[in-house]
């Protein structure tokens, strides 16, 4: 992934977060906000309670390769928070919410659009 795609300001993230637009289920919340950039950006974010760093930076790498993988056509700044109960998960089925939750951001998007 390219680092234009990367939100690394702290002062960014804090702004996406405190837009209070977001989705989420019990493993992960998905904070986003419109960007006047061509393309999306996004940032994780795993606190340490979910385990050492070898597996933290496991986690992050797989949702690295999905949202690379993810066709996403709109203008957003996404925050990816991880929580702990996403440790049991697998590949497939953390693949599986993110994909949910990144439809349930560009359908809101899309119909606040046509409004």
């Amino acid at each position: 992934m390219k680092k234009e795609f990367r939100v690394k300001k702290s002062t960014e993230i804090d702004a996406i977060i405190h837009n209070k637009q977001s989705v989420g289920n019990k493993f992960f919340v998905v904070y986003y906000k419109e960007n006047d950039k061509p393309h999306f950006r996004f940032s994780l974010s795993i606190g340490k309670k979910y385990g050492n760093a070898v597996r933290r930076n496991k986690i992050k790498r797989q949702i690295r390769a999905i949202i690379s993988s993810l066709q996403i056509d709109h203008t957003l700044d996404l925050v990816i928070v991880i929580k702990k109960n996403a440790q049991n998960l697998s590949f497939i089925d953390i693949e599986s919410h993110i994909k949910n939750l990144i439809l349930k951001i560009q359908e809101m998007e899309t119909k606040n659009e046509t409004q």
